[in-house]
């Protein structure tokens, strides 16, 4: 199981690696993470390699016996390649140039940076392919962050045509999808098609569409060009990563793209940065890491977990004693095999000056630190645990065309994807369920349930999937806007919405309404649910039911005979919809009878307690992590404020 940090010793006096090693290794590491910011150290001069320092540095590690990542330094480039071709530099939409002293400024589709990258990396890891103490690759530096994955520039807009040039081939066939007779917007040549500059009003919006698909694919190609170089030259003990940060469905990318060719994927955990006041929802932090994992449908490492407070300018919350450690567990807990802490020292000068790390500026061994080491000690025996497989019977479902459509037209100022896909996940989260979080293209056959948030986008292909799910005996939840558009970002003629799933959901939509802050509505229970009632937020499909039985109708003067929660018996299945954004409690209801019809093992506990089940060798291990700042009992267990547990399951 390898343990340990990010380790950054270019940022310090030479005359401290030596006592830093001796410490970093008395806290139980056995790995740390170096070089993917030091290209100029590297290269000082175009053409000038040289790679003494890290010889050295590497030297040490490993008579400590210390395991190595080594990160590709592409993600910060060298002043003198920015000076000497200014080409390489991104463009904002406002087409101003991102300048050198950032970070990721680079433009995927510069040829020239390509070049220069290429260079570096060869020379890097053809010159430690033999090392036996480094272990892996990680390529790059949290791809596509921080906005570095949209780029306006020349070089962009000359790509996109060729883009769309291979996709339509001729340019009537692009001006039919588009529906470019509108606002005579008919284009006589690919050279005509405009990137998304800001313009009056707004764009086509497949073309917008196809512009975030151009995106995906640029950064795509730039990752897996350097995956398969280093492929090529590595050595056979080395693997390749890189390191996913958050925030997956606020990016231009496809990420299961981006790592498809990866041993495996890494992520950065930060369930709190710059500026929040509170750390990211218990349930939000664990769909984090059923992301990471539903990537390649395989655990996954960490290669940055949060220890200290976080910022560049302004700092965040910060971490409350065996909070970070708390958090660390839950990653274990939902598929990390392998851990390495941000980072062993806070850095005095640099932009990063407010990341604290385990050590802070004062160079103490403090609480943190031991809280790392008491950490590594308690979870090193449990290796076998975290490394078993997790097979989890309910899927949250995503497709980033879909997410990306709702991007550019979100359609109420309260629509975020995120907060639609947590409105699903978090009532199967507070049962304790294992659920994945999975692109839609993947076999459905092994879950029992499939957990659909805002899928605008449908086609026949999918529909006929989903029809096969259900008839199975498979149960689906949909919520609101469910199969409104086709492929191309544009709306279904001819078609009552749902489309392409009316008949599996048993209901009709005809009318719909967008709710903005402040405005909701109030929907009663019948049935089943008949004396609860609850409140709709951001929006609201009006439904009428044909097949399907009412859970939840509207409470108001015109729309009292109109359904907002539905579900419909089909085959051997069943299918919810959800038809607005309903208040948590309403689906927390649905999901308790959705796992009990299913036959799904979910586990009671008091609220802040989360309970995550892992089997290995045939025996069942509970890890237990307190997401409260007061005590709370599991069973006959008292776990502290922020406590941790692993337990076997008797």
């Amino acid at each position: 199981m390898h343990l340990g940090v990010a380790y950054y010793p270019e940022h310090w006096n030479n005359k401290m690696i030596d006592e830093d090693i001796k410490r970093i290794k008395e806290m139980g590491v056995n790995t740390v993470r170096i070089g993917e910011f030091a290209w100029h150290l590297m290269e000082p001069e175009e053409g000038k390699f040289d790679f003494s320092y890290f010889d050295m540095v590497i030297e040490k590690l490993k008579k400590a016996g210390i395991e190595i990542i080594f990160g590709t330094p592409t993600a910060t480039f060298p002043a003198w390649l920015a000076n000497k071709y200014p080409s390489i530099l991104s463009k904002d939409e406002n087409m101003q140039v991102r300048v050198f002293g950032g970070r990721r400024q680079y433009c995927y589709n510069s040829d020239t940076y390509r070049f220069y990258a290429k260079r570096i990396v060869t020379k890097l890891v053809d010159h430690y392919s033999n090392e036996e103490a480094i272990i892996c690759w990680q390529i790059d530096n949290e791809l596509g962050h921080e906005g570095s994955d949209m780029c306006y520039c020349e070089n962009c807009q000359n790509k996109f045509k060729d883009f769309l040039k291979e996709k339509y081939g001729i340019i009537n066939k692009l001006n039919k999808e588009y529906g470019t007779i509108f606002w005579g917007q008919t284009y006589n040549s690919f050279e005509e098609v405009p990137v998304p500059l800001k313009t009056i009003t707004v764009h086509n919006p497949t073309l917008l569409l196809d512009w975030a698909r151009f995106r995906s694919y640029s950064l795509n190609d730039f990752a897996n060009e350097q995956i398969l170089l280093v492929n090529e030259l590595k050595g056979e003990h080395q693997s390749i990563t890189t390191n996913i940060p958050g925030g997956f469905f606020n990016k231009w990318f496809n990420h299961e793209k981006t790592v498809k060719n990866l041993d495996f994927v890494s992520y950065d955990n930060y369930p709190v940065w710059g500026g929040q006041r509170e750390p990211l929802h218990r349930a939000e932090i664990a769909m984090g890491h059923d992301f990471i994992r539903g990537l390649k449908d395989k655990n996954y490492w960490i290669v940055e977990e949060l220890m200290g407070a976080q910022g560049h300018t302004v700092i965040g919350y910060l971490p409350r004693p065996n909070q970070a450690k708390m958090w660390a567990y839950q990653a274990l807990a939902h598929g990390c095999t392998d851990m390495l802490f941000f980072r062993w020292r806070g850095m005095t000068k640099g932009a990063e000056q407010f990341c604290y790390g385990i050590i802070d500026h004062d160079n103490k061994s403090g609480r943190k630190y031991n809280e790392v080491k008491s950490f590594i000690k308690e979870v090193s025996s449990y290796e076998d645990v975290f490394k078993s497989v997790i097979n989890s019977e309910i899927a949250v479902v995503y497709d980033y065309d879909n997410i990306w459509s709702w991007r550019f037209q979100p359609q109420s100022f309260e629509f975020d994807f995120t907060k639609e896909l947590m409105r699903l996940y978090t009532p199967f989260y507070n049962l304790n369920t294992n659920i994945d979080v999975i692109p839609i293209d993947r076999d459905f056959s092994k879950y029992k349930v499939l957990l659909i948030p805002v899928l605008q986008i449908i086609d026949k292909q999918l529909s006929i999937r989903l029809k096969s799910f259900v008839e199975n005996g498979g149960t689906v939840v949909f919520s609101f806007r469910t199969g409104i558009k086709d492929k191309n970002n544009n709306i279904n003629f001819g078609e009552t919405v749902p489309c392409n799933i009316k008949d599996i959901a048993g209901i009709e939509i005809e009318e719909v309404e967008s709710l903005q802050k402040g405005q909701e509505v109030d929907i009663i229970g019948i049935n089943k649910f008949k004396g609860k009632s609850g409140k709709c937020e951001g929006w609201r499909d009006i439904i009428t039911p044909t097949t399907s039985k009412v859970l939840y109708k509207y409470n108001d003067k015109f729309y009292s005979d109109k359904a907002c929660v539905t579900i419909n018996n089909y085959g051997k299945g069943k299918v919810f919809y959800i038809g607005g954004g309903v208040n948590i409690e309403i689906i927390q209801d649905i999901a308790k009878d959705i796992v009990t019809e299913q036959d799904i093992d979910y586990i009671k506990s008091d609220k802040g307690l989360e309970v995550y089940l892992r089997k290995y060798n045939n025996e069942e291990y509970l890890i237990i992590t307190n997401h409260t700042d007061t005590k709370k009992k599991f069973n006959d267990i008292v776990l502290s404020p922020y406590g941790s547990k692993i337990i076997k399951r008797e």
